[in-house]
């Protein structure tokens, strides 16, 4: 399995007058840890870019556990269980610093090239960090 996870403190921004994050938040969240899990794997999104390939959320699903709140430190993460072929699932969660879950759930994304806009396979780098994590 490939994977990776952010930390960072709950911003008063992300919270509701009762001091609870957001549920739109979450999504954000998962966005963060995916990220940081291409950064880490030696392949950012902005290199997937620049090499012509956009990867779009094609669905999200999340399902809610527990509130995050003002002065949590939560820790996301993002993992990769199966190769892709025109579509990668990303599971996902969210936990407070004790350990708590808050939220989970599994991201599809597609990909596109960045002209056509038409759909297209798993880059290439991409394809070979994904197999040379999952194959340890």
């Amino acid at each position: 399995m490939l994977q990776s996870e952010v930390t960072f403190p709950v911003r008063y921004y992300e919270t509701d007058q009762m001091g609870v994050v957001h549920h739109s938040n979450y999504i954000r969240y998962f966005e963060c840890a995916r990220n940081t899990l291409m950064a880490e794997g030696g392949y950012p999104i902005e290199q997937c870019e620049a090499d012509g390939v956009v990867i779009p959320v094609v669905s999200v699903q999340c399902r809610y556990h527990h509130p995050a709140r003002m002065g949590d430190v939560l820790r996301v993460t993002a993992a990769i269980e199966k190769v892709p072929l025109a579509k990668l699932v990303v599971r996902q969660a969210v936990y407070n610093q004790d350990g708590v879950l808050c939220a989970d759930g599994e991201v599809l994304l597609g990909f596109l090239g960045k002209e056509s806009g038409r759909p297209v396979r798993c880059p290439e780098r991409l394809l070979q960090m994904i197999e040379s994590q999952l194959n340890k």
